[in-house]
């Protein structure tokens, strides 16, 4: 099992280069990701995504 953390910037240059970018082309970026998480989930997960929203509210 691997035990470090995913990164999707790993060298130094591109942690650097996303350093330089503009806070709304992260915030982009994350919405980018966020959509296609979202989109890519099994309707199961997101029943139980639903109903455990619903209990904390």
């Amino acid at each position: 099992m691997k035990t470090e953390p995913l990164l999707y910037y790993k060298t130094k240059k591109e942690i650097e280069a996303y350093r330089q970018k503009p806070v709304k082309e992260k915030l982009r970026w994350l919405e980018a990701q966020m959509e296609f998480f979202h989109k890519a989930m099994p309707e199961k997960a997101k029943r139980i995504r639903d109903e455990l929203k619903e209990r904390r509210l």
